[in-house]
C-alpha cells in the first residue's frame, strides 16, 4: 500500500500542481494536482476524452503543460524534455504497441537500454553487448517470455506484445511508471496474467500508474484511484470509496435512467 503521511512535491513520487493544457481554445486539462506515492499503485480512469492520455503525454513531456508544475522524486521536471524526464526515471507503455518487429523479441530490449541510458553513444561504445542481452533476458524473464527470446517480435500474440513493451520500459530501471490501457484487447486469462505481474513490479518499480477502463482489473490491482472528467479531477481516493462516489458513477460507470 501507499505511504502514510501527507503528500508533497518532496515525499512523492510523483506531484503534480495545477497542470493546466490547451490546445487552441480547448481545455483538455484544467488546474489538475496529483500526487503518487512511493510503493503506490495508482489507477488513473475516467470517460473517453475525459483528458487521460494529455496528461500521461505532459507527465512523460511529450506535450508541454500550458501551466502548472510536474515533479519526479521532488525534482522539478516541468520545463524538461522527455527524452531527459526518461533518463531521470520516468519509464511509459503507450495505448498502440511500439516494438521493434522486425528484430527478435529479446533484440528488443537492448535498444531501449540504449534509449535510456545518461550518455547512449557512449554506452553502445563501453557497455558490453553480453551486459546489455544478461540484462534484457532478466527482464524477459520477469515478463513471462524468456522462452520466446529468439523468436520474432512481430510473431507475438497479442499479450505477449504487450508484456514485451512493459519490459521494455523497464529498462531504463524507472522510479515512476506509467502503464497506458495496459490489458486493452487481452482475454481474462491473460489480465489475470497481467495484474499479478504489474504487482510483482512493487519489488522493483517505487511507483506506477495504471490507465485502464476495465474496473475488474483495477479493483485487485490499485491502492488508489484518481477519476478525470472534462479534464478535472474529480475525485481520488481509495478504489472501493472512489468507485462509490456519485460523481464518479455519473461521469464515468454511468447512471440507471
Amino acid at each position: 500500500m501507499g505511504t502514510a503521511g501527507p503528500a508533497t512535491a518532496g515525499n512523492a513520487a510523483l506531484s503534480l500542481r495545477g497542470i493546466t493544457k490547451h490546445f487552441g481554445g480547448v481545455v483538455a486539462l484544467d488546474g489538475v494536482d496529483l500526487q503518487v506515492m512511493p510503493g503506490e499503485i495508482l489507477a488513473l480512469v475516467g470517460p473517453n476524452g475525459a483528458g487521460k492520455s494529455v496528461l500521461v503525454n505532459v507527465i512523460t513531456g511529450a506535450y508541454e503543460a500550458s501551466a502548472g508544475f510536474i515533479h519526479l522524486g521532488g525534482r522539478d521536471v516541468s520545463r524538461e524534455p522527455a527524452h531527459r524526464r526518461a533518463r531521470l526515471g520516468m519509464g511509459r507503455t503507450f495505448q498502440n504497441i511500439r516494438l521493434l518487429k522486425r528484430m527478435s523479441v529479446v533484440e528488443n530490449v537492448p535498444v531501449a537500454i540504449k534509449q535510456h541510458a545518461a550518455q547512449p553513444f557512449r554506452s553502445l561504445l563501453y557497455r558490453g553487448a553480453k551486459q546489455d542481452m544478461d540484462i534484457a533476458m532478466g527482464l524477459l524473464e520477469q515478463a513471462g517470455l524468456a522462452g520466446k527470446a529468439g523468436e520474432s517480435a512481430d510473431a507475438l500474440a497479442y499479450g505477449e506484445a504487450r508484456r514485451l513493451e512493459i519490459a521494455r520500459s523497464l529498462a531504463g530501471k524507472p522510479q515512476l511508471l506509467l502503464l497506458d490501457e495496459p490489458a486493452a484487447g487481452m482475454n481474462d486469462r491473460e489480465t489475470e496474467d497481467l495484474a499479478e505481474r504489474i504487482h510483482a513490479l512493487r519489488d522493483t518499480v517505487p511507483a506506477i500508474v495504471v490507465i485502464e477502463h476495465d474496473m475488474g482489473f483495477l479493483k485487485g490491482l490499485c491502492d488508489r484511484m484518481a477519476v478525470l472528467d472534462y479534464g478535472r479531477k474529480i475525485a481520488d481516493g481509495p478504489v472501493a470509496e472512489v468507485l462509490d462516489n456519485p460523481l464518479v458513477v455519473q461521469a464515468y460507470l454511468g447512471t440507471d435512467e
